[in-house]
């Protein structure tokens, strides 16, 4: 069995990691905000993976056992917060926009961890006023809890690329695709065509951390073309899959 790191106080601190790198399974009795000025960080719970570019943040509620995960060299940084701030209300991990005036924000604050004067107050304040009006982004990678589900999940994250309708994929895992569509429904609240746009989409983010060519990206996740990927990517995070996000 997993031992799980019980660290009651989140830390806030800049931190680099290469890529592959991870922080083990652990908790905090505190709420923490993990933001990737380079690199794209995935956080991984018993519910879901959440995969963040620089263009978002994940918000890691108390208690939450939580692992992280580069994907290329990661620049994180890590805001812990008393259980008792919560600006947002959240108590579920969520993907949160992240504009220029928040990242900076993010940044300064995560430099100097060990200087509490006045002015790192002030800066405190404003970067939870900026949280209370950032918005909460459908970027979650569900787990199904459904064993059907599980094996489907299975065979879409070995290959994003698989373009089998939800009637062929059925039929191998012995489920009829009026089932499936039911299950993904009551399960994880999403179509098929959502759910594997979810999927490929999280995978696009780790292929392109890694350097992976954008046509290539496109085509390892299934897309019919790189014009189509792109489109899609923009729609998702504001940005083209090749243009680094305005600071």
């Amino acid at each position: 069995m997993q031992k799980i790191r019980h660290t009651p106080v989140a830390p806030t601190r800049t931190q680099r990691l290469a890529s592959g790198g991870e922080i083990d399974a652990h908790r905090h009795d505190d709420h923490q905000i993990a933001y990737a000025s380079q690199g794209i960080i995935a956080v991984t719970t018993d519910a879901g993976s959440w995969v963040a570019p620089a263009t978002r943040a994940l918000w890691i509620p108390a208690g939450t056992v939580h692992r992280h995960q580069a994907h290329g060299e990661l620049d994180l940084h890590l805001v812990g917060l008393p259980a008792t701030i919560n600006p947002l209300g959240l108590d579920e991990p969520a993907v949160l926009a992240v504009g220029p005036l928040l990242r900076e924000l993010i940044v300064a604050y995560t430099r100097a961890p060990d200087n509490d004067g006045p002015p790192r107050r002030r800066l405190r304040a404003v970067l939870l006023d900026q949280l209370t009006v950032s918005r909460e982004q459908p970027l979650h990678l569900p787990s199904p809890t459904d064993p059907l589900l599980r094996e489907l999940h299975d065979i879409l994250r070995a290959d994003p690329a698989d373009n089998r309708s939800l009637d062929e994929l059925g039929q191998r895992i012995g489920a009829s695709a009026r089932t499936l569509s039911r299950r993904l429904r009551e399960d994880l609240g999403l179509t098929y065509p959502q759910w594997r746009t979810q999927i490929r989409l999280h995978h696009a983010l780790v292929l392109l951390a890694d350097g992976t060519p954008v046509t290539t990206v496109a085509h390892r996740c299934g897309w019919s073309s790189a014009s189509t990927f792109i489109d899609v990517f923009r729609r998702t995070f504001g940005h083209t899959p090749g243009a680094r996000p305005t600071t």
